[in-house]
């Protein structure tokens, strides 16, 4: 592991760019995940890509099918083009993913495609069994990214990203460990920007199953203000005390928005002085 820590920080220190690449089950997935954290990489000149595994085209209460998906591809790409990233949406069903070998063969290609240094997942525990499933079948991939027997066609990788997780809330087998946690106080409104492109999510379907609070606003500005109180998080003890190893106690103190990542055991395992290398605008 220190060798692959060493041949990433060397193939770092030759190309200032980092590439980034996301993985989330359905479009906006990956934006909730690390939006933040894609705006201030952006913003840096470093490379974002999110990778929605279905076209979401059963997440809707009154439309699905073909319509539906067409409608998410276009909101994921207006997201994009607020977040500066590229977005890309697969045209696998909703509802309806497996980890199976045609699906960990997409996100092989993808990663190898994008050179990736950082790959961001779900963990693979979740109430929805497409996130779960997402967070398997990147695992799945880890490993054989590097392996030139498969998936022939693209060519692997010489060094294997280090992979995350995003945040959760699920506690079985194991409470989420955040291992480096981002101070995205800066971008919070870029974020909620690129959720607002996701309107059939985050003022549709969402407030329709209950998972985002009360009664949506219709005018545009009552309704984003809405939507930026929906998705504030409370910084958890736990995400406070990583922002103060990564940023210090003081400047730790002030942050009022945060994404946080847990390293998975797949992958590269980074030391701090990589993690600092792959993460440049901690402590800044």
């Amino acid at each position: 592991m220190r060798l692959l820590c060493f041949l990433l920080l060397s193939t770092l220190a030759m190309s200032a760019q980092i590439r980034v690449i996301a993985f989330g089950a359905h479009p906006d997935d990956c934006d909730i995940g690390s939006a933040g954290l894609a705006a201030k990489f952006a913003a840096m000149g470093h490379k974002v890509k999110f990778v929605a595994l279905t076209n979401g085209d059963a997440g809707h209460q009154t439309t699905g099918g073909g319509a539906l998906a067409k409608r998410r591809r276009l909101e994921a790409q207006e997201s994009g083009r607020r977040l500066g990233i590229e977005y890309e949406v697969l045209d696998n069903h909703d509802g309806e993913l497996f980890p199976t070998l045609d699906v960990r063969l997409q996100v092989i290609r993808r990663i190898r495609d994008w050179n990736a240094d950082i790959v961001l997942s779900p963990r693979s525990n979740d109430y929805h069994p497409d996130h779960r499933n997402t967070g398997l079948v990147v695992q799945d991939a880890a490993f054989m990214v590097m392996v030139p027997n498969v998936a022939p066609d693209t060519p692997p990788l010489k060094k294997n990203p280090v992979f995350l997780h995003y945040q959760d809330r699920f506690q079985k087998p194991e409470p989420f460990h955040p291992d480096i946690a981002i101070d995205i106080t800066d971008t919070f409104d870029k974020k909620i920007d690129a959720l607002d492109a996701h309107v059939s999510q985050v003022y549709e379907w969402l407030p329709w199953v209950g998972q985002m609070p009360g009664e949506v606003p219709t005018n545009p500005a009552e309704r984003r203000a809405w939507l930026k109180k929906s998705r504030t998080r409370t910084i958890t003890p736990a995400i406070r005390a990583s922002l103060e190893k990564w940023y210090g106690k003081e400047r730790a103190a002030r942050v009022e928005h945060a994404e946080a990542f847990e390293v998975s055991e797949y992958g590269t395992q980074p030391d701090e002085a990589l993690l600092r290398k792959l993460f440049p605008m901690v402590g800044k």
